[in-house]
């Protein structure tokens, strides 16, 4: 069975060997769709504020 990774900004699941895998220095392991996403968070976005995401969509009532 393959592993699927979900996007740590925007929530979407993606198949291995696509996106963008960013470790910190810390150890910790997020995961990007999309340069999109990666670009957002370095901009220290908040997913739940930004209306396209899983996230902003649970926050604003639409899902």
């Amino acid at each position: 069975m393959v592993d699927t990774y979900t996007c740590s900004f925007c929530g979407t699941e993606m198949e291995p060997g696509t996106g963008k895998m960013f470790v910190k220095k810390d150890g910790s392991i997020f995961y990007f769709c999309s340069t999109k996403c990666s670009k957002n968070y370095t901009l220290k976005r908040i997913p739940r504020r930004v209306v396209w995401t899983k996230a902003g969509r649970k926050a604003l009532g639409k899902e």
